[in-house]
């Protein structure tokens, strides 16, 4: 009898399952062909077709070839790039950030425990949009080209950008200002992570480590790190996601990201349900990129704690 009804039990799962599918798909398309009365109401009509007009506007940021004279779609694709580049450099430069301060976090040096707590506070108790406008803000107040400020002679600073000295590379203020919005930003997040999945190692492989005759720092980095790492990944995985997601803020600084790119073309042709689309479409293409990277990483580190 148990058979039988664990049968049917698993019969009416595959049912309601069905069921829920067609009604989503009947819902969606509904909504479609509504969309599509309306607009054909207001005389408009849905295409991607205007992709290959001329964009007939400027971008400051431009890694490939680009002219006012160029189609919209390539004017996307740049913008798409920019987000790339942005996510790809926050990601990397919050993992930094967000390790030290975690580890901080667990310092037994009474005031680098509270800087790092000031720090974890600050940035995740006010919005991101606040800091975006503050840093942006604080790169415009800085000097002339002529007089620029150096850290160490490695990184100079002035009104034009930040330059990493001996490499010929200079981020302008409005890329600088989302870099390192987003990283610092996040990084108090990863923090937070980064303690808690350290403190779930059990204090036994401290020992076991310390009686080997390991420093703390050799301890941290070779027994207890690794083992927290499996605590780390997954929530860690969610801020790279909104690292990407987040990006599209580059509108406060004015950096000619994707979304900041693609509405202007979206606000030229009259074409906001496509625009959106694309959105959608890059934005979902790049977080599953994000996703499926870290899942990979993650089923490493499971693999060989195993």
């Amino acid at each position: 009898m148990g058979s039988i009804a664990t049968k049917i039990g698993r019969q009416w799962r595959i049912i309601l399952q069905v069921v829920l599918c067609v009604g989503v798909v009947v819902i969606f398309i509904g909504a479609w062909n509504n969309l599509v009365f309306n607009l054909t109401e207001k005389g408009l009509t849905i295409g991607f077709g205007f992709l290959q007009s001329e964009a007939s506007f400027q971008i400051a940021d431009t890694p490939i070839s680009y002219s006012p004279t160029d189609p919209y779609i390539r004017a996307i694709t740049i913008g798409m790039i920019n987000t790339i580049k942005v996510t790809i450099v926050s990601i990397f430069l919050s993992t930094v950030i967000g390790i030290t301060i975690g580890v901080c976090r667990l310092s037994e040096n009474w005031l680098l425990r509270k800087i790092a707590l000031v720090y974890v506070e600050a940035f995740r108790n006010t919005p991101l949009v606040l800091q975006l406008a503050f840093i942006y803000g604080l790169l415009l107040l800085l000097p002339a080209p002529q007089e620029p400020l150096s850290l160490f002679g490695l990184v100079t600073f002035d009104v034009t950008g930040i330059a990493l000295a001996g490499t010929g590379l200079k981020l302008p203020p409005e890329l600088a200002a989302i870099v390192l919005g987003l990283s610092l930003s996040t990084a108090a997040f990863i923090g937070e992570i980064v303690r808690g999945g350290i403190e779930s190692v059990s204090k036994g492989q401290w020992e076991a480590a310390k009686a080997l005759g390991l420093k703390s720092t050799l301890a941290m980095r070779l027994v207890v790190f690794p083992q927290a790492l499996k605590i780390i990944i997954p929530p860690v995985t969610g801020q790279y996601l909104n690292v990407a997601k987040n990006s599209s803020l580059a509108a406060v600084t004015g950096y000619d990201d994707f979304y900041k790119i693609t509405s202007t073309v979206s606000n030229q042709t009259g074409k906001e349900v496509e625009g959106i689309a694309i959105l959608m479409l890059g934005y979902l293409t790049l977080s599953l990129i994000i996703a499926l990277i870290t899942d990979f990483l993650n089923r490493k580190v499971q693999a060989k704690e195993r």
